[in-house]
């Protein structure tokens, strides 16, 4: 049974729907988690709160280079050591350098 491998986390609910359907419109199955613990912003942790797209790990390169190729704006993450927020494209905190959280892909 083949892994699946987050290939976003962050964004809004509509920005995820629409690189979802960019993706499986391509031929890259797509899950996407998240969708309902929007409604409850406010009351829960904001890590609960993130829009997340899972894809096969088989098809992750296929999908981050589709997404590269278009000049998709990848969304903020949040330090996990410092809790500052990081533009997309940082690999590193730009508050304390630890490197961005990968926790979902273990």
């Amino acid at each position: 049974m083949q892994q699946r491998k987050v290939l976003l986390a962050g964004g809004n609910l509509l920005q995820a729907h629409t690189w979802k359907g960019l993706l499986e419109t391509s031929g890259i199955d797509v899950d996407l988690k998240g969708e309902a613990l929007i409604g409850g912003v406010g009351g829960l942790p904001i890590e609960m709160q993130t829009v997340e797209l899972w894809v096969m790990d088989s098809q992750l390169a296929a999908a981050q280079a589709l997404l590269d190729s278009l000049d998709i704006e990848q969304p903020q993450w949040q330090c996990v050591q410092c809790h500052e927020m990081n533009e997309g494209s940082f690999e590193l905190c730009w508050h304390c350098s630890a490197q961005k959280s990968e926790m979902h892909n273990a």
